[in-house]
C-alpha cells in the first residue's frame, strides 16, 4: 500500500478508449497510479495491470464523480490530476435537434466536465491539476454542429473561469483542443449521414480535410494529445493555466 502513496494519482474519465485510453496509457507509463472511469470497461485497466484500476461512472451524475474520487483516495490516498475526457460527437442540422439530442450532448460533454472539475477542486492535492479534453469545435463553429460546438465552447469557458477561481489554491486548469483524431469513435461519428463527409467515404473525407486544412499535412494522433495532457499535469507546465491549447497540426493557428 505504501508504494501507492509515493506515486501520483490521476483519474481519467472516458479513459477506456480512443484519446482517453492513450491518456491512461501515458500516465501509467510515467509511473502514476491511474483510475480509469467510464460507463463500461474495455479491459484496459486489466491490460495495464498494477497501479491501474477501473471504476464505473456516469459523468452526468455529480454523485458518481464523488464516488470515483472517494474510491481513488481509499486506494492511493491522493489525487494529483483529474482529466475530463468523457464526451461524444454527433452532427445534426439545427431543424432536427430535439430536447433529447440537446440534453444528451450538453449533459455529457459540458455538465459531465463541470462536475468533474467541481469534485476535483475539492479533493486535489497541493498544486494539483485539471485537464479538460475539449475540441477545436470549442474555438470555431461548423455546420450541423451547433450543439457539439456549444458544449465545447462551454468547456473552454469553464476552463478559463475555473483557472481564475482555483488559482489561489494552486490548482491549474487547462484544456486541450484536438481536431479530428482517427479513433473508432470518430470514424463511427463521421459515418452518420448528417456528418461532414455527407455520404463520402470517411477515409477520403479525412484525406481531403487533411490536405486542405492542416499545415503539417497530417492529423494528430491520440498519443500526441496524451503527451500534452501529461505535460500540462507536470511541474514543467507550472506557469500554464486557463489555456485551451489546440492540438491540430496547424488547422487553426492562434
Amino acid at each position: 500500500m505504501e508504494q501507492h502513496h509515493k506515486m501520483k494519482t490521476v483519474i481519467v474519465t472516458g479513459g477506456t478508449k480512443g484519446i482517453g485510453a492513450e491518456i491512461s496509457r501515458k500516465f501509467h507509463q510515467e509511473h502514476w497510479s491511474v483510475v480509469i472511469a467510464s460507463r463500461k470497461s474495455s479491459g484496459l485497466a486489466e491490460e495495464l495491470g498494477e497501479n491501474c484500476r477501473y471504476v464505473v461512472i456516469d459523468v452526468r451524475k455529480e454523485e458518481d464523480h464523488i464516488r470515483v474520487v472517494e474510491e481513488t483516495l481509499k486506494w492511493t490516498g491522493r489525487l494529483d490530476c483529474y482529466i475530463n475526457c468523457a464526451g461524444f460527437s454527433k452532427w445534426s442540422p439545427v431543424n432536427l435537434v430535439d430536447e433529447t439530442f440537446w440534453n444528451q450532448m450538453i449533459d455529457t460533454n459540458l455538465k459531465g466536465t463541470f462536475w468533474g472539475c467541481k469534485i476535483a477542486a475539492n479533493n486535489l492535492s497541493d498544486s494539483g491539476t485539471i485537464v479538460n479534453v475539449s475540441s477545436l469545435a470549442g474555438k470555431r463553429g461548423s455546420a450541423k454542429n451547433s450543439v457539439y460546438c456549444a458544449s465545447k465552447f462551454g468547456v473552454n469557458g469553464l476552463t478559463q473561469a475555473l483557472a481564475k477561481e482555483l488559482g489561489t489554491k494552486g490548482i491549474r486548469v487547462n484544456a486541450v483542443c484536438p481536431v479530428y483524431v482517427s479513433t473508432d469513435g470518430l470514424v463511427e461519428a463521421l459515418e452518420d449521414p448528417n456528418a461532414p463527409p455527407n455520404g463520402q467515404k470517411v477515409e477520403n473525407y479525412l484525406e481531403d480535410f487533411t490536405n486542405n486544412n492542416t499545415a503539417l499535412h497530417r492529423l494528430p494522433q491520440a498519443k500526441e494529445v496524451a503527451e500534452l495532457c501529461f505535460y500540462l499535469s507536470s511541474s514543467q507546465a507550472s506557469a500554464i493555466t486557463g489555456q485551451c491549447i489546440n492540438v491540430d497540426c496547424g488547422v487553426l493557428p492562434q
